[in-house]
């Protein structure tokens, strides 16, 4: 048994039993969570290295061999957002332990974070179009619980539109496997990518793709699937909000990408084309969205849409540039949008509301809030030499190259306006003049709860920081992942040819 690529799963699967078993006990947990998160970022590190080292690793549970048993797979790119999970999943805990209520806490909120992570992996490592499904389903039931959490009512109202629509996803996914199994009469991916090599015209593939489009399109928020997301985000608490929006619509854009690389592939014109006009509108809307908000966390929200057609640019493109894109976006895209997500919990607590015109003097009492918010708001703009400007630079290229003029012209525009939507942020927010916000740190909040807050932001945004700064190492990663995904018989060699 491969230790290092099944411990994603198992780590925080036994943190989240040895939290039930300590439940009631809120010292023991935060300690037991913390742990469980470092734990799940090393594991991540190193089944990273394993893979850059050693190329793409596999493993059947079981020892039943592929394609009969269970198959968990990790090339870079699901390797990359395994590290992203354990990289968020610490950020957000630590965050946690001084900006969630005890209430929460009282009711599950830890264990339930590190089902939520062990769902995450689980989908990034399957080899099996059923179990990812499955890994779906553990991920979705622990945030709903995580969305509904203190029976707020904007919570529940946020809640309904949410559950509702991942249920509709869920039953076009199972809908797509249930087809799936019956024409091909497998569901392992690798076994699928070979066999799908002699079901070039079957028109019941065409159906199954879009399907699994309509399925993964909900799940990742893109046009016209979007909707639920801005309507729901910004309900729960900011911790909630941010491990919602660094990972989970990024679940999403992952299935997109492993399937219509490895087993999609027959008609580009029906799949990519389609895919990258969903990415164009995907964009505008979003933006478009933003820049009509004048909450906080809504703005964030309908950014978290158009960031997404980035992500699905690359895939439209079906370039290894492209490719490459694409997971340096979405590497980019999770640090920097956690960050943004975790930096509005502070602005709220500090200036008691959400709303930006109620807001107002952050910069000239807490300058150092107004950095950490800077940084990754000019970030996902992609202002250089940061980490956006890297990634939107890489898709522009791809499209040139390829093309597709449309699209690049689409992509421009909205970094302007994801700029002027950041600037609309820092004008009503840090720059006006306000009304005088809350103290500084005293007893009623400690020095020690303003550390665990201020921590988790000044990591990532100085993570921000060093990959615009070395883009070149993230660069050859992404370009690695590119590769491995564009030329799908490694991926099949590994799981069906000795790779167990």
């Amino acid at each position: 048994m491969k230790v290092e690529l099944f411990s994603p799963i198992l780590i925080p699967f036994l943190t989240a039993i040895f939290l039930l078993f300590a439940w009631g006990r809120i010292r023991l947990q935060r300690v037991l969570s913390v742990t469980g998160a470092a734990a799940l970022l090393i594991s991540s590190l190193v089944l990273l290295l394993t893979v850059h080292s050693n190329g793409i690793q596999a493993g059947q549970v079981g020892n039943w061999p592929a394609p009969f048993g269970i198959t968990v797979v990790a090339d870079i790119f699901s390797a990359m957002m395994v590290t992203l999970t354990g990289v968020i999943g610490l950020s957000v805990v630590f965050y946690s332990l001084a900006n969630i209520d005890r209430e929460r806490e009282h009711y599950g909120y830890h264990p339930l974070m590190h089902v939520l992570m062990m769902g995450v992996n689980g989908a990034f490592l399957t080899g099996d179009i059923f179990n990812m499904y499955v890994w779906f389903e553990v991920m979705l039931i622990a945030s709903f619980v995580l969305m509904e959490l203190g029976n707020e009512k904007a919570q529940l109202e946020g809640a309904i539109k949410y559950v509702t629509l991942n249920l509709m996803s869920s039953a076009f996914f199972l809908t797509a496997v249930g087809i799936l199994y019956g024409v091909v009469g497998t569901l392992n991916l690798a076994d699928l990518a070979v066999r799908f090599r002699s079901e070039v015209d079957c028109p019941m593939v065409r159906t199954v793709a879009v399907l699994f489009f309509l399925a993964f399109g909900i799940k990742a928020a893109v046009f016209p699937l979007f909707f639920w997301l801005p309507a729901s985000y910004h309900t729960p608490p900011a911790p909630v909000s941010a491990i919602f929006a660094g990972l989970l619509t990024k679940v999403g854009v992952y299935a997109l990408i492993r399937v219509f690389t490895l087993l999609f592939i027959q008609d580009p014109v029906l799949t990519h084309v389609l895919i990258l006009a969903a990415a164009g509108f995907t964009m505008a809307t979003g933006v478009l969205g933003a820049v009509s908000q004048n909450e906080f966390r809504r703005i964030l929200s309908f950014h978290i849409v158009s960031q997404i057609g980035y992500m699905i640019m690359g895939l439209g493109l079906a370039t290894p540039l492209g490719m490459a894109g694409s997971v340096f976006y979405i590497f980019h895209h999770v640090i920097v949008k956690t960050n943004l997500f975790l930096v509005s919990g502070v602005a709220s607590k500090l200036g008691k509301s959400y709303d930006l015109k109620k807001l107002g003097g952050l910069y000239s009492r807490y300058p150092w809030l107004a950095a950490l918010f800077l940084i990754p708001a000019l970030s996902l703009a992609g202002v250089p030499p940061l980490s956006g400007f890297w990634a939107k630079l890489l898709l522009i290229k791809a499209g040139l190259e390829a093309g597709r003029y449309t699209i690049v012209g689409v992509a421009l525009v909205v970094g302007l306006m994801t700029l002027y939507s950041m600037t609309k942020i820092w004008n009503e927010a840090f720059w006006k003049p306000g009304k005088a916000v809350a103290s500084p740190p005293g007893p009623s909040i400690s020095p020690a709860s303003w550390a665990l807050t201020v921590l988790p932001m000044a990591g990532l945004a100085l993570t921000t920081l060093a990959i615009g700064m070395g883009a070149e190492i993230l660069l050859n990663l992404a370009a690695g992942a590119a590769d491995q995904l564009m030329d799908s018989s490694l991926y099949v060699q590994a799981v069906l040819g000795g790779g167990q």
